[in-house]
């Protein structure tokens, strides 16, 4: 089987795990954590980092640290992960589901429409006319790594009170290069940002995630309440509801061994995403999605879109017979079951991506000879 994507752990992961064992040091207390956040602030540029026990668990943190409540509305991608659109509602806040643009990220112009044309100002605030609820916060996701361009929106967000809370968890490794966010990673742009280590991303620690802020006051209320809230830790007395939210040793030194390869992984991906790019534009029916041109992107994920809205799947099952793994871009959120009875907005083109859409093997340890065993395969389909 040519898998979808998985990791390589041929650093020293193996290492630094019998050093954790040897100390007995693997539960969240260890040099490990508070070193792979530092590692990860020196990578990314971000002032601050907190590590977290899942990418989902650091944007719920994240969420409430920038002050969204209960009945409090967010902006979310429809086009993404369930995690994005259930961290909310663990604070039991409302989604707005948005569309999509070409890149598979946040339609930053319909966003802008939406913000000017249905919500108004109100002590400071933007409430949604449509159901006077304040709008708290808005969540991008940079899809695959593609970067989000969140120069359109950083002036309005500001102007009407809206956080923004950067989903980068498939964007580790992805900077922008061009205008006011040169060089800045995805995930320090926004006022938080939130990475995720699980198995399958770019760099892994086996589960995790982590924060990203500019801002000590929010690092410090995420770290207080990723650990039960604890302000007394002799007479456990806790002042608010907090979290067993914090990463393991063990998980933090596989993550530190991993992120000492990231530029070795960066370049076998994007390696596969040229070959990819070259040899599957001769193919009919066929479409490579490509990168965005304001940012040097991960290319943690590649998809291809296809013609007709009748071959995804059975394309999806003859490449499984021909032990290739693939898989279904994400089912919209707002067409999941317990998501259809929210708002959405002017959503077109993330119904017509999830039809035809499938992503394709490009794991960092993939060889040539399997990716062209993909494309002959695909290119045998049509």
């Amino acid at each position: 089987m040519i898998p979808l994507s998985v990791p390589s752990l041929k650093g020293n992961e193996l290492k630094y795990l019998k050093e954790c064992i040897k100390t007995e040091y693997v539960s969240s207390v260890g040099k490990y954590v508070g070193l792979f956040e530092k590692k990860v602030c020196n990578y990314t540029g971000s002032k601050y980092a907190v590590a977290c026990s899942s990418g989902t668990s650091a944007i719920q943190l994240a969420l409430r640290t920038v002050g969204v409540r209960e009945n409090d509305e967010v902006i979310i991608p429809t086009l993404t992960f369930i995690a994005t659109a259930n961290a909310p509602r663990y604070l039991k806040a409302i989604p707005i589901f948005m569309d999509c643009d070409r890149f598979y990220n946040l339609d930053t112009k319909k966003l802008v429409t939406f913000v000017e044309n249905n919500t108004y100002l109100k002590n400071g605030y933007s409430f949604n006319k449509k159901t006077n609820r304040r709008i708290s916060a808005i969540l991008p996701v940079h899809v695959s790594g593609n970067a989000v361009d969140l120069s359109k929106i950083i002036k309005l967000c500001k102007k009407r009170k809206i956080k923004i809370v950067e989903d980068a968890a498939e964007s580790f490794g992805t900077f922008y290069n061009k205008g006011n966010l040169k060089n800045k990673h995805t995930g320090t742009v926004g006022d938080v940002g939130c990475l995720s280590f699980n198995g399958n991303k770019i760099i892994t620690s086996g589960g995790g995630g982590m924060i990203l802020t500019n801002n000590k006051k929010i690092a410090d209320f995420a770290r207080y309440l990723s650990t039960q809230a604890t302000d007394d830790s002799i007479n456990y007395v806790h002042h608010n509801i907090g979290y067993n939210f914090r990463l393991t040793n063990i998980q933090a030194a596989v993550g530190l061994a991993q992120l000492e390869k990231i530029k070795h992984f960066l370049g076998r991906k994007k390696q596969i995403y040229n070959f990819y790019k070259k040899e599957l534009k001769n193919i009919k029916n066929v479409s490579f999605v490509l990168e965005p041109d304001h940012a040097k992107n991960n290319h943690w994920m590649m998809s291809i879109l296809l013609k007709k809205n009748s071959h995804k799947m059975r394309l999806i099952k003859f490449l499984k017979e021909k032990n290739i793994q693939t898989r279904s871009i994400w089912l919209p959120c707002h067409m999941q079951k317990q998501y259809k009875k929210y708002e959405k907005y002017k959503i077109s083109n993330a119904e017509k991506f999830f039809k035809k859409t499938i992503n394709i093997p490009c794991s960092t340890n993939l060889n040539i000879g399997s990716a062209k065993k993909v494309v002959k395969s695909i290119a045998m389909f049509f």
